[in-house]
C-alpha cells in the first residue's frame, strides 16, 4: 500500500513538473515573437520550433546573441532549424560573418538543401558519427571533427551530434582545449536538462576554469533547458 501511494505521489509530481515546463515554454514563445518584431525576414522564416529542434527559449537567446553581439565567426554543431535561423541572419543582418555547420548524416544534408537554400557564407562540413569512449562511457562523436574544423569562433552552437546518455556532444571539448587565456566567446548548449549534456557542460566549465578564463553562465529553462557560457565581453548574454 505504501509503495502504491509513493508511486502516485511521484507520478503527480512528474505531471506537475511537466505542466510547469510547458507553462514556461508558452511564456518563452511570447517573448520570442516579441523579440523578432520588425525583422520581416525572421517573421516569415519557415521555422519549426521544438521537438528535435531548439525550443522557444533557445531561439530567443540565439536571436538576442546574433542581434546584440554580431558574432563574426559561428560554429553550428548539427544541421537544422538553427542553421536556417543563422543563415537568414547572415543574409539580412550579419553581412560580414561566416557560419560553419557540422552534420553527421549525408542524406539529411541533401534533404535539407532541397528544402532550404543557405547563403554561401554558411558552409556545411560532413563528419559521420562514430562511437567513442569518454571516462569509460560510450558517447556519439563526429568522426574527423578536429581535422575538418579548424580555428576558433565567436559563437558556438552545440546541438549535435545525436545525444548520448553520458558525456553527450563531447566534441566541443576539443575546441575549448585549444582556447588561450584571453579567448572571448559565447557557447549556447542545447538540451542541458539531460544528464549527458550536463556531464559535458560540467567538463567545459572545468577546462575553462583550469585555463583561468573568467566565465559567466546561465540556464534558460522552458520545456527544455539551454545553457549559455560566456566570457566577460559577452557576459550580458547570461541575463537576457
Amino acid at each position: 500500500m505504501i509503495s502504491k501511494i509513493k508511486k502516485i505521489i511521484s507520478e503527480n509530481a512528474n505531471r506537475q513538473h511537466e505542466q510547469i515546463r510547458l507553462s514556461k515554454e508558452l511564456e518563452w514563445a511570447h517573448v520570442y515573437h516579441d523579440s523578432i518584431r520588425g525583422k520581416k525576414w525572421l517573421e516569415e522564416l519557415p521555422l519549426n520550433v521544438g521537438r528535435w529542434a531548439g525550443n522557444y527559449s533557445f531561439f530567443y537567446v540565439l536571436n538576442r546573441i546574433l542581434s546584440d553581439y554580431k558574432p563574426k565567426t559561428i560554429l553550428d554543431l548539427g544541421l537544422g532549424e538553427s542553421s536556417k535561423f543563422i543563415s537568414s541572419f547572415l543574409d539580412n543582418y550579419l553581412l560580414d560573418s561566416t557560419h560553419t555547420i557540422v552534420e553527421q548524416d549525408k542524406n539529411w544534408i541533401k534533404e535539407f538543401q532541397n528544402r532550404f537554400s543557405l547563403v554561401n557564407r554558411s558552409n556545411v562540413i560532413f563528419c559521420p558519427i562514430k562511437e567513442i569512449e569518454i571516462k569509460g562511457q560510450k558517447s556519439n562523436s563526429y568522426d574527423g571533427f578536429s581535422e575538418k574544423v579548424k580555428g576558433q569562433f565567436d559563437l558556438y552552437i552545440v546541438d549535435g551530434p545525436f545525444g548520448s546518455p553520458k558525456y553527450s556532444r563531447y566534441d566541443i571539448i576539443a575546441k575549448i582545449e585549444e582556447f588561450d587565456s584571453d579567448q572571448e566567446f559565447i557557447i549556447l548548449f542545447d538540451d542541458t536538462n539531460r544528464r549527458g549534456e550536463k556531464d559535458t557542460v560540467e567538463d567545459i566549465l572545468t577546462v575553462l576554469r583550469d585555463k583561468k578564463i573568467e566565465i559567466f553562465t546561465k540556464n534558460y529553462i522552458g520545456h527544455k533547458t539551454n545553457t549559455v557560457i560566456a566570457t566577460k565581453k559577452y557576459q550580458f548574454a547570461t541575463s537576457l
